[in-house]
């Protein structure tokens, strides 16, 4: 587990304590879903003559689907790229779906929030049908309302529906999820099982970087602990510094 410096607590008035309300990202957060996204962007770009390969595909992990297109097809009109996309989600069910693999730990993680009393969240840039899609086939479903679901939204815009749902925290792979958690005023957990290590993640804001989502109950606990005890602010936010 690594952390970065934060400022000492101060301790809460109220006398009452949120419960954990705990955001997560889907893709590489939750799941393994990279090879039916290369598997996908591979079909719709090679119908208009792009050549890519899973590799060229990784270090978009985590981004907006016409930030990949257009990343990736890079000069491609803004009206063309509407038109990928929405190919690309013609095709992802019957192409991307079925590869899709939890990550150990990720059962266990959703339902850590409700043994304390509270919740988990799933916040995506993932296109929301699809989110649901994903989710079902990865057996997580069960453990998320579907209310508390939300697709096709990327970092600050994710910050601004974790505010609505309440989240204390949010845990994502990629830079512009730590930029979600601050405004959504939660702490930002980072995980390195996407395309961006714990020095990027650090780099971005994260208040704690993970392994693996493996650790996350066990963190999960301090983050309780520090609601209760007023280590962190009214929104969930860091006021203590992480055990390194």
């Amino acid at each position: 587990m690594t952390s970065a410096p934060a400022s000492a607590p101060e301790p809460r008035t109220d006398g009452v304590a949120p419960v954990p309300v705990v955001g997560f990202d889907l893709d590489m957060t939750l799941v393994d879903s990279s090879d039916g996204i290369a598997t996908t962007l591979r079909a719709v770009l090679g119908e208009v003559g792009v050549t890519i390969t899973a590799a060229d595909t990784w270090p978009y992990a985590g981004m907006p689907l016409d930030l990949i297109l257009a990343g990736l097809a890079p000069g491609t009109p803004a009206e063309e790229i509407e038109a990928l996309q929405a190919r690309y989600r013609h095709l992802y069910p019957s192409l991307g779906i079925s590869s899709v693999r939890p990550y150990t730990g990720a059962a266990a993680a959703l339902a850590a929030p409700a043994a304390h009393g509270g919740r988990s969240v799933v916040v995506s840039a993932k296109h929301t049908p699809n989110v649901h899609r994903v989710l079902a086939v990865a057996g997580l479903a069960g453990a998320v309302d579907d209310a508390d679901v939300a697709g096709d939204l990327f970092a600050e815009e994710k910050g601004v529906r974790l505010a609505e749902l309440g989240a204390t925290a949010y845990v994502g792979d990629h830079p512009g999820d730590v930029r979600a958690a601050a405004v959504a005023g939660a702490v930002a957990v980072a995980v390195t099982t996407g395309s961006h290590d714990t020095a990027a993640l650090l780099e971005a804001g994260a208040d704690v970087v993970l392994s693996s989502l493996t650790d996350f109950p066990e963190w999960l606990a301090t983050h309780v602990e520090d609601l209760r005890t007023g280590a962190a602010g009214p929104n969930g936010e860091r006021t203590a510094p992480l055990p390194g």
